[in-house]
């Protein structure tokens, strides 16, 4: 398909402030648009609640758990003709009121619906990822819906609630009505990718830090950091296993030596990650993602290695970038290794970094006085831990 560039309003998605006056036929939603599918009702909050300003992020919304946990036997996807509500039926063990507060224990499975629900018109579909925050805590958690066949990817033309498969597989953690663990994209149309736009988009703004970063139409490679540039030579975090709860409304709250054990480069060039942990480690490139476009971190490839790689793996419009603040930002990896023990090696490829166009450039940034929580970061714990000191 041949791709335009549209200079009217296209299908209602004109060009509102903060845009660059370049409208796409497809790509990600911009957080201007975004608030417009909100007046008209596209995005919709349940039970009369508004949809919080601050859910807007420059090219997603945060979604809010709702009033009750439901504790099921274990992950499920309801199927053609089913509903989640009606597979809750028959996989629910016992149901958790977190209007005031309730701790979902780790290894154990639970589905909570959602405040906001969806009525998405054609040739627009969403697709969901926890937040950063989520998977840095090991909070393993995918968006279903109705009908479905397939985790955190959403159809066009779906109408209807929002649920939240949550496992927490390492801390257990406090939640309550309103606490904010997934994070919802936009798209319209299918975008065309191709390599040339991409080293085209590398030449116009670095996307990593590289000098020969490894381009390719299905993404930029990034690597993994095992020497450090940290002066306390700490390269990264392993989670202990037992530990007390994390409440997610706290931040800077919590000791890091209460919940992680640091790993200190001593020489080494390599480190040994054991089976079935979670380990918090970082990028040895810093990543840049432009005004107009979004990016994600592919997780698990088997050709990688036996492990997975990056839970949340969304960065929004100007994550890293000079325009906001965040020249330097490097990506967080959120590692655990599966099976067999596994050595990484100091600029090992972990993966690639995808990059989407925006329909126009979004009218706020990620970092630039919107609250972001990690724009300029290095090796970086959610921010429900204190500095380390």
């Amino acid at each position: 398909m041949t791709e335009t560039t549209a200079t009217l309003p296209l299908d209602g998605f004109d060009d509102e402030a903060g845009g660059d006056g370049n409208i796409h036929s497809t790509g990600i939603l911009p957080s201007q648009i975004l608030r417009r599918l909100l007046k008209t009702g596209e995005i919709f909050a349940a039970g009369g609640r508004a949809v919080d300003e601050d859910q807007i992020q420059p090219a997603s919304v945060d979604l809010r758990l709702g009033r009750t946990a439901y504790r099921v036997r274990g992950s499920f996807l309801p199927g053609a003709g089913k509903t989640v509500a009606g597979r809750l039926k028959d996989f629910t063990m016992h149901e958790i009121d977190i209007t005031g507060g309730a701790v979902l224990e780790r290894g154990c499975v639970y589905v909570v619906p959602l405040l906001e629900g969806l009525k998405l018109p054609e040739m627009t579909s969403a697709m969901a990822n926890p937040k950063s925050s989520t998977g840095r805590l090991d909070i393993f958690t995918r968006v279903i819906t109705d009908y479905s066949s397939e985790f955190d990817r959403i159809k066009e033309r779906y109408r209807g609630g929002l649920y939240a498969e949550i496992s927490p597989l390492t801390f257990s953690v406090l939640v309550r009505t309103g606490t904010r663990l997934s994070q919802l994209r936009l798209r319209r149309g299918k975008p065309p990718a191709s390599m040339a736009a991409m080293r085209q988009l590398h030449e116009a703004s670095p996307l990593v830090s590289a000098d020969d970063a490894d381009i390719a139409k299905s993404g930029v490679v990034f690597t993994v950091d095992i020497t450090g540039a940290a002066e306390d030579g700490v390269i990264g975090y392993k989670a202990k296993r037992h530990t007390g709860v994390i409440d997610l409304e706290k931040a800077d709250h919590y000791e890091v030596h209460d919940f992680w054990d640091p790993i200190v480069n001593r020489g080494a060039t390599n480190i040994t990650l054991d089976p079935d942990e979670f380990y918090i480690l970082a990028s040895k490139e810093a990543v840049s993602v432009p005004p107009d476009h979004a990016a994600e971190m592919r997780a698990f490839d088997s050709h990688v290695g036996e492990f997975r790689v990056h839970y949340a793996g969304f960065f929004d419009p100007g994550f890293g970038h000079d325009a906001a603040g965040g020249k330097g930002s490097r990506a967080v990896l959120e590692v655990r290794p599966r099976d067999v023990p596994f050595v990484l090696e100091d600029g090992q490829t972990m993966g690639r970094l995808v990059y989407e166009r925006l329909t126009q450039a979004t009218d706020q940034l990620y970092g630039s006085g919107i609250g972001s929580n990690y724009q300029s970061q290095g090796l970086k714990l959610s921010k429900h831990f204190k500095p380390p000191t």
